[in-house]
């Protein structure tokens, strides 16, 4: 579809990750954003003056609102939605191998992708435009992505009580065949559940397919702890040493680092992936997001699961970033509003591997959503990225466009499924769990 969106404000990213807001049009034809401007200069933009007739299908006014990137959950598991509000106030390792996976070896796969489904409605009203899966039958999950026009990017979830290393290089060349609404890189769940044996095979494969390699690192300190009990180091040092990250990758949480673990993501430039709600509800730590800025580590944001936050809300992640990070290190200064915003939309799309999502511009992908700002939450106007990171909320979000076509728009979802049959296919599946 050709779409003109008019009477806008459209929030650029700019020279050192800072933000501007620019006020006039921003047109999408087909998959792609074709112009940005105040309307005027369409001649100097296009060499040909027959490439400037677009026949629209629809024209927008934005009514002075914003339009902005959408947001990136750079680490989750989507189909966990049929746990939410399920195995709750629990430890990490009791929630993790007492509730969680002798629930999840009873899913099949039919089961995840209508659990999927459920957890993209979810994303699109937070304003979401892509997410970094991990979960079981990869295949499976892209094809609920691609199905409803989502953009998914998946890792495996491989470890000692399923899959392969195999079936890992099986699902990478499916699922990157699949679609251009759907990839994936080589992973593993974490070291805690899977085998020194396993590990080696991971590294090799992401060698030979030149892949970054993604895992859960440093989640807890019992985690960090033992590691070190059984291989004289920590995580992040165990799988650099394995060879993980030739390709680059980078971990989910990073909560317990230590010097050394610094010093190998900023020499081998891997990105860390923060999840505060679930850190904070699994009494897992508060992440030291501050060191990585300041080593000049690149940042994400994540929802992780519905199971363990119970809420897939950037909003709430973006707050909780900046917030628990000034609590932890004493200064209300750090991790201002637009490092946050960059972490939770180009933050993400670099660590998922979509250089072409990560912010509006000519010949990036039409993944953009429209921010409500004539609501008591966004006034008075004093500073909208402010306002976006510290008080806004999904209440805000007015419209979610994915790869040019508007999946979410004023409440209403246009993915191909009713909501309530999604719903109840949900409740069935949880109901027969024993």
């Amino acid at each position: 579809m050709n779409i003109r969106f008019y009477n806008a404000k459209i929030l650029k990213l700019g020279d050192h990750r800072k933000f501007t807001i620019e006020e006039g049009e921003l047109w999408v034809k087909g998959d792609s954003i074709c112009y940005i401007g105040d309307g005027t200069d369409i001649d100097k933009v296009f060499a040909n003056p027959v490439d400037a007739v677009i026949l629209w299908d629809r024209e927008i006014d934005v009514e002075g609102n914003l339009l902005m990137p959408g947001f990136k959950n750079a680490h989750t598991h989507t189909a966990m939605t049929f746990l939410r509000s399920y195995a709750d106030d629990l430890p990490l390792q009791d929630w993790l191998f007492q509730q969680v996976f002798p629930r999840e070896d009873q899913l099949a796969p039919e089961d995840v992708y209508f659990l999927d489904i459920l957890g993209i409605m979810e994303y699109l009203t937070s304003g979401i435009t892509s997410n970094f899966d991990m979960y079981f039958f990869p295949p499976q999950n892209a094809k609920a992505s691609v199905d409803c026009g989502f953009r998914t990017v998946q890792t495996s979830g491989l470890n000692n009580f399923g899959g392969t290393v195999e079936l890992l290089e099986e699902n990478y060349r499916i699922v990157n065949e699949m679609s251009d609404l759907s990839s994936f890189l080589i992973g593993f769940h974490a070291e805690y559940t899977t085998s020194k044996e396993l590990m080696e095979g991971v590294a090799k494969l992401a060698q030979k397919v030149k892949s970054p390699v993604w895992l859960h690192n440093a989640e807890t300190k019992k985690e960090v702890d033992e590691c070190k009990e059984r291989w004289g180091m920590t995580p992040t040092q165990l799988t650099d040493s394995l060879g993980m990250y030739e390709y680059g990758g980078g971990g989910y949480h990073c909560v317990w680092f230590e010097d050394a673990d610094f010093e190998i993501y900023k020499k081998r430039s891997l990105i860390a992936v923060t999840n505060p709600a679930s850190n904070l509800k699994l009494a897992s730590g508060i992440a030291p997001v501050k060191r990585f800025v300041d080593e000049g580590i690149e940042l994400a944001i994540g929802t992780d699961g519905a199971a363990s936050n119970n809420c897939l809300d950037m909003f709430r992640e973006m707050f909780l970033t900046t917030a628990l990070a000034k609590v932890r290190e004493n200064d209300a200064s750090c991790i201002p509003a637009d490092e946050v915003l960059y972490m939770a939309t180009a933050g993400g799309a670099h660590a998922m591997g979509l250089t072409d999502c990560d912010s509006l511009a000519v010949g990036k992908k039409a993944d953009l959503i429209l921010l409500d700002l004539q609501q008591p939450n966004m006034q008075p106007e004093n500073n909208i990225i402010k306002n976006i990171v510290y008080s806004g909320s999904k209440q805000n979000v007015k419209l979610t466009m994915v790869n040019g076509k508007v999946l979410y728009e004023d409440g209403k979802f246009d993915i191909g499924f009713a909501p309530k049959e999604i719903y109840r296919r949900a409740n069935e599946i949880i109901g027969r769990m024993k």
